[in-house]
């Protein structure tokens, strides 16, 4: 399926994804019309900045609860169908039902998809950050460059902000093993591919960034044409670019996001299937993020059946053999190497192997 045909036919997701963005605003409506009422009884405009604070930070607190509990397990659900449709060619009947089942299998309780999600989206944050601090050494030595790493990090950050989804969706397409190691494996084919991944990225960070701008100028000049017409000023037009974002940032959230997910996920599962790592991207993640190590190990914990023999020793370049059931490998809790069963010290980083 096409990322368009696969869009159209999973828009129940992204009507209930609407209907939490639209929660969202309408409490915050209410809200913001209730403390301006109370800075309006005072009559004092020290009394309004002080509503609109802690107006900004109830909306802030009111979108976490709506999105943390259940955004999140709106987007696992849509994930799990858009998985099933890539992979098949075929949307499940019952697509809502199919995505509730697929997630409750798969993670048994929403804390543990939580748990997956979090340590991914960490991981891709901490290598996003090795980034900026080599084009922060470079900043220092060739002139612009600090302009360069700018665009570079809003690339990287928009391009693989879809790296979690991507790897989700490949937890529910190898079933047969742990959401742990699954969501690893998935990180890991994501840099296996990343050339043809961030080729498709660009357009994707493009696409969002203007459309982004477009639904904010937009709002901006809506809402502040209504309050113009009211005759309302002064910090009713910091009101009216608050009210701008926010419709936005629903916007993008419901319509840009999940069509650009969509995209990516059918650029990731055409490759995640055929992909064979050729080299030890596990040990490498291990030493560029904590956050990885950490999801590696607990993939390793969960899953302790051994490993195939895509991985290559190092620098070496040489791909190792497979061990025997008999002869399970052991990995290091510290850098992630493989090592032979029996082994007491790490082969790459010399720590203990506990």
């Amino acid at each position: 399926m096409k990322p368009r045909e696969v869009y159209s036919k999973t828009m129940p997701f992204v009507w209930a994804k609407l209907l939490l963005g639209l929660a969202t605003i309408v409490i915050s409506i209410v809200l913001f019309a209730i403390l301006m009422g109370i800075a309006f009884l005072f009559k004092s405009g020290g009394a309004a900045f002080f509503m609109f604070i802690i107006w900004l930070a109830a909306t802030g607190a009111v979108n976490f609860i709506i999105n943390h509990w259940f955004g999140y397990l709106v987007k696992a659900g849509h994930i799990a169908v858009i998985t099933e449709a890539v992979t098949t060619g075929r949307v499940p009947d019952n697509q809502v039902e199919y995505g509730k089942q697929m997630v409750k299998d798969r993670f048994a309780t929403s804390n543990v998809y939580f748990m997956v999600d979090k340590l991914v989206s960490a991981a891709v944050k901490q290598l996003q950050n090795g980034f900026e601090k080599v084009g922060g050494a470079l900043g220092n030595i060739v002139p612009g460059m600090n302009a360069v790493v700018s665009i570079g990090k809003l690339f990287i950050g928009i391009a693989l902000g879809y790296i979690d989804e991507c790897c989700l969706g490949y937890t529910f397409l190898k079933k047969e093993q742990g959401a742990f190691k699954s969501a690893a494996d998935g990180v890991v084919i994501y840099a296996q591919n990343w050339k043809k991944l961030l080729k498709d990225a660009a357009k994707t960070t493009a696409t969002v960034v203007g459309l982004m701008i477009a639904a904010t100028l937009v709002s901006l000049l809506f809402f502040g044409l209504i309050f113009r017409v009211l005759g309302l000023s002064g910090i009713w037009g910091f009101v009216a670019f608050a009210f701008a974002c926010f419709i936005a940032w629903l916007i993008k959230s419901v319509f840009i996001d999940s069509y650009m997910m969509v995209k990516m996920m059918v650029s990731y599962m055409q490759e995640a299937p055929t992909t064979v790592i050729t080299f030890d991207l596990y040990g490498k993640l291990c030493g560029l993020s904590r956050k990885f190590k950490e999801l590696f190990n607990k993939g390793q914990q969960e899953d302790p059946t051994p490993q195939p023999a895509y991985a290559a020793a190092g620098a070496a370049g040489t791909v190792q053999s497979s061990a025997s059931a008999g002869d399970k490998p052991v990995f290091c809790g510290e850098c992630g190497a493989k090592n032979k069963s029996g082994t007491r010290f790490c082969g790459e980083c010399g720590k203990p192997i506990t």
